[in-house]
């Protein structure tokens, strides 16, 4: 790829050359992480020799250790040679528009849910992206009843997607005076940034008729055939135009109202859709229906959806979820590859 694009005829073919460079963009991430993971295989392969052909103890222990260590780093180099392979989806890109609100658990669950508001403001930052604040309701001091805020930046929305449904906290509040623990809940709703899209429609969907117009007008207008009326076949809207003379001018009044419409059409039928996700992601805020348990008395977290327990809670909160969200692009994409044969 980088041959083809130092070639002269490629230089001139500036859409080909911007198509090139994406591509080749895209593919350096793997090639970078494929040769990490390789030269990791090669460190380990060495110093698994060592360790069974050294016969100093103390070379053998310190090789060990050192095996240990690489094990440890080339499952973390393969996971990310793993995401690099995972195809794109075109909506990773977009603006994410994140929803947390407080579920059950009262008082606890609007601190929880500030928590989560900090968690992702925190990961926002490790990735380079921003963050703008779009509506907060807060509770007691220090909690939040129900915070909406945009984050923009490259892959915003592709990492983000996991984090959608109910998230569930089980640590002693502080204001429980026995040290019990109790469990409460903050529910995340994550959806792409509403664009427009440019309507392509189908020259076969269109009936086109043409006639007289029938109301006033200068010379020639109500006298020929000049006015259209545009009907879309799968929708049955019909726009009708007829204050131009000529049917040309007509046709093409009408072909942008009716885009206009089947747009207005669009955005209504996307915005349902997404006000759908958005309820079925949401959900009642009920302690059951949960995708990740955060546990402090054992600094542990759990995702359900992949089984996934790490003993990190501190890291996390703190905005460290690309192990999480790692595991749970690759088992998403497996899914569907899976079901698409």
């Amino acid at each position: 790829m980088e041959r083809e694009l130092s070639d002269p005829e490629i230089v001139r073919d500036i859409a080909r050359l911007r198509e090139l460079g994406r591509e080749r963009s895209r593919l350096a991430g793997a090639v970078q992480a494929g040769q990490v993971v390789a030269e990791l295989e090669l460190e380990l392969l060495d110093a698994r020799d060592l360790v069974a052909e050294s016969a100093d103890p103390e070379l053998r222990q310190l090789a060990g250790e050192e095996v240990a260590d690489l094990e440890r780093r080339l499952v973390d180099a393969e996971t990310r040679l793993r995401e690099t392979l995972v195809p794109r989806d075109p909506m990773d890109d977009r603006p994410a528009v994140v929803e947390i609100r407080a579920g059950t658990g009262g008082d606890e669950a609007g601190l929880f849910c500030a928590d989560l508001v900090r968690m992702y403001r925190r990961l926002a930052e490790r990735s380079g992206w921003t963050v703008e604040l779009l509506n907060v309701s807060e509770g007691i001091p220090g909690s939040i009843k129900e915070a909406i805020f945009m984050v923009r930046g490259k892959g915003a929305y592709g990492r983000l997607r996991y984090e959608s449904g109910v998230h569930r906290v089980q640590r002693v509040p502080e204001t429980e005076s026995q040290g019990r623990i109790h469990t409460s809940a903050a529910s995340v709703a994550v959806l792409p940034e509403a664009e427009e899209v440019d309507m392509q429609i189908d020259p076969a969907d269109l009936r086109i008729d043409v006639f007289r117009s029938s109301g006033p007008g200068g010379q020639s207008v109500n006298t020929t055939d000049s006015a259209v009326r545009i009907t879309h076949l799968p929708t049955d809207l019909v726009v009708t135009c007829q204050d131009e003379k000529s049917q040309h001018k007509n046709k093409a009044k009408a072909m942008k109202v009716l885009r206009s419409r089947l747009l207005d059409r669009e955005i209504a039928a996307r915005e349902a859709e997404r006000a759908a996700e958005r309820k079925s992601q949401i959900g009642s805020g009920d302690r059951s229906a949960k995708v990740r348990t955060y546990n402090f008395p054992q600094h542990r977290v759990t995702d359900h959806r992949i089984g996934l327990s790490l003993y990190r809670l501190a890291e996390i909160l703190d905005g460290d979820l690309d192990e999480i969200v790692s595991a749970l692009r690759i088992t998403r994409e497996r899914e569907r590859l899976t079901s698409s044969g």
